[in-house]
């Protein structure tokens, strides 16, 4: 039997591939999957069988010098029965189909059992998460029961060992030359029963309650931040700790100020002649308000930067800049007189009226073409 051939793979695969080459040919030849079928069983044992030399870097090197006869010699004499199988590559046979140890699996079940997660989605508003708040939530929750510790015994009483599976928390059936486990359907793979069952939790070890949770939301948070609160999740079973809450957080927008990381953007509308001449304003940031001066001659779009008056560093290391667009206004419904300035404006700058679009900018442009 030519090892590589039987899981597929080059004599120069790596342990990854050759890995990958086991897992495709114990998932395709697995018994469970061929039920009665003698062929796919001994290709199940001849993949088992390559599996455990080409992955072992000793054995390996003994079979591409001398073959199976060098392994024979060296005192190999295959992976052994189904269970030995199942037994060696629990992992890969864990990843494929679930199985692994009955006992290490009932030791888990009997053992302490830690409590759910849970999650939260929180929103709040576009100042709140700048400047940060507190926040008192509601949550349901499973804790654990305080009758029984978690237990889900009446106090005083004890679990039974499950008649079905004796305790393993697993029964065995026979398939072919394997022996396959599965959860035991009368204990659910706990291998007790309880029949004396708390009365409080029902058995279940938990108990739904509402609590109310304080939350402090540092300063400069945004939408997708996660706020973790260790131990208020769901309560554990029989001394197990319990899980976290994880609060996600959901900014809500803000109808002027725009944020993009630390930085805040907004457009600020000025009139034509305060843009043409130049002013000092007064304009609101998300600190407070701010006077800035707007240059003679600012143009539509031109931006201004205003250090600082962005949104605080959650680690500490100062704030961002604010950055101000403005937007110069055109004056829609002009009076007479306004009109009358706004042409003799245009005539003291060389434009007429009635000047066509040639004369001027276009014009200009096309002859530098």
């Amino acid at each position: 039997m030519d090892f590589y051939n039987t899981l597929g793979v080059s004599r120069s695969a790596s342990a990854d591939e050759i890995k990958k080459g086991y897992r495709k040919m114990a998932k395709k030849y697995h018994p469970d999957r061929n039920t009665g079928d003698k062929e796919a069983e001994e290709r199940f044992k001849d993949a088992a069988a390559a599996y455990e030399v080409l992955s072992d870097l000793q054995k390996r090197q003994i079979y591409d010098q001398y073959g199976e006869e060098g392994l024979k010699s060296a005192g190999y004499g295959g992976p052994g029965n189904a269970e030995d199988i199942f037994s060696s590559f629990g992992d890969v046979f864990g990843d494929l189909f679930g199985f692994g140890s009955g006992r290490s699996t009932q030791q888990r079940r009997n053992g302490p059992t830690p409590g759910a997660d849970l999650r939260y989605d929180l929103q709040i508003s576009f100042m709140e998460a700048v400047h940060g708040v507190n926040k008192e939530i509601t949550i349901t929750k499973a804790e654990t029961c305080w009758t029984c510790d978690g237990t889900g015994l009446r106090p005083g009483h004890q679990s039974q060992t499950c008649s079905m599976c004796n305790g393993h928390g697993q029964v065995t059936r026979a398939q072919g030359f394997f022996r396959i486990n599965s959860t035991c359907p009368q204990c659910q793979g706990s291998g007790e029963i309880i029949s004396d069952p708390c009365q409080d939790c029902g058995g279940n070890g938990l108990v739904n309650k509402k609590k109310k949770v304080a939350l402090k939301i540092p300063a400069g948070v945004d939408t997708g931040a996660r706020m973790r609160l260790t131990g208020e999740g769901e309560g554990g079973r029989k001394g197990g700790a319990a899980g976290n809450l994880y609060v996600i957080i959901h900014v809500e927008p803000h109808e002027f100020f725009e944020r993009e990381g630390q930085n805040i953007y907004c457009t600020l509308p000025i009139s034509m002649v305060k843009a043409a001449l130049g002013t000092k304003i007064d304009v609101p940031t998300i600190h407070g308000k701010k006077s800035i001066t707007i240059a003679r001659g600012s143009q539509a779009g031109q931006s201004i930067t205003v250090r600082g008056e962005g949104v605080p560093s959650l680690r500490g290391q100062g704030r961002g800049d604010m950055i101000i667009s403005l937007q110069v206004m055109t004056p829609t419904a002009l009076s007479g007189e306004q009109k009358d300035l706004l042409i003799k404006f245009a005539e003291l700058s060389g434009e007429k009226e009635d000047q066509p679009e040639e004369d001027g900018f276009f014009k200009k442009l096309l002859n530098h073409l």
